[in-house]
Order: structure tokens, then C-alpha cells, then sequence
């Protein structure tokens, strides 16, 4: 019983930092127009980083709002059950990270970069 405790409260406390970075991370898309983290794609971001900016600025603002709802709702009011809580943190968690991802491999496309390399069975060059 007591490690369900411990774990409750250790996750009570990752909520923090979590809340904090995706909170800054709209805050920089917002208000500073910077860019440099919307949809990366192994570290490169798309070539047209504007159009989705404003989504990614979107599934971070309502990320880290419910995050801090949640550590309101429980540290300031105590008005959710540990159930409760845990169950809207963990599907927000899981939900913001694959909105993120989804976005970033739409923003770079699905298929091979250079439509020569798909109809040339990927090396790039003409057939001899």
C-alpha cells in the first residue's frame, strides 16, 4: 500500500516540470514567434515551420493547462480522488505526446522525399 503512495506523489511531482516546459513551449510559439521547436522530425524542423506553429502552440496551451488544473485541483483543493487525477494526468500525458508526434510526421510528409527515388526503387539516379 505504501509504494502506490510514494508513486502517487512522485508522479504528483513530475507534473510540475511537464506543466512548466509545455506551458513555455506555447508561450515561445505565442509571443516570441520562435519556432525552433514545432514538429521536429529528428531534430530538423519542416520547411514550412509557420503553418503548423499555431497547432503545436495549441497541443502544448492545452497540455499544460489540464496539467495545472489537475495539481490545483488536487494539491490546492483536494477535489479529485488519487483515481481521478491520475487517470486525467496519464491520458493527457499520452494524448499531448501523440498529437505532437502526429503533427511533426505530417508536417514532414509520410512518403520518400524525392518522388525520383520512389519511382526509381530509391537510389535516386536513372536507370542505365
Amino acid at each position: 500500500m505504501t509504494s502506490i503512495f510514494i508513486f502517487n506523489w512522485i508522479f504528483l511531482l513530475a507534473l510540475f516540470p511537464i506543466a512548466f516546459f509545455w506551458l513555455r513551449r506555447a508561450y515561445r510559439i505565442l509571443v516570441k514567434n520562435d519556432f525552433s521547436e514545432v514538429a521536429l522530425k529528428k531534430g530538423m524542423p519542416p520547411p514550412n515551420v509557420e503553418k503548423y506553429a499555431p497547432y503545436e502552440m495549441v497541443i502544448n496551451m492545452i497540455g499544460g493547462a489540464v496539467m495545472v488544473v489537475v495539481l490545483v485541483s488536487v494539491l490546492g483543493f483536494q477535489m479529485l480522488a488519487s483515481e481521478d487525477w491520475i487517470a486525467i494526468a496519464g491520458s493527457t500525458l499520452w494524448i499531448k505526446l501523440f498529437a505532437s508526434f502526429a503533427l511533426s510526421r505530417q508536417a514532414h510528409g509520410l512518403g520518400p522525399k524525392n518522388k525520383a527515388k520512389a519511382k526509381h526503387g530509391g537510389s535516386g539516379s536513372q536507370p542505365d
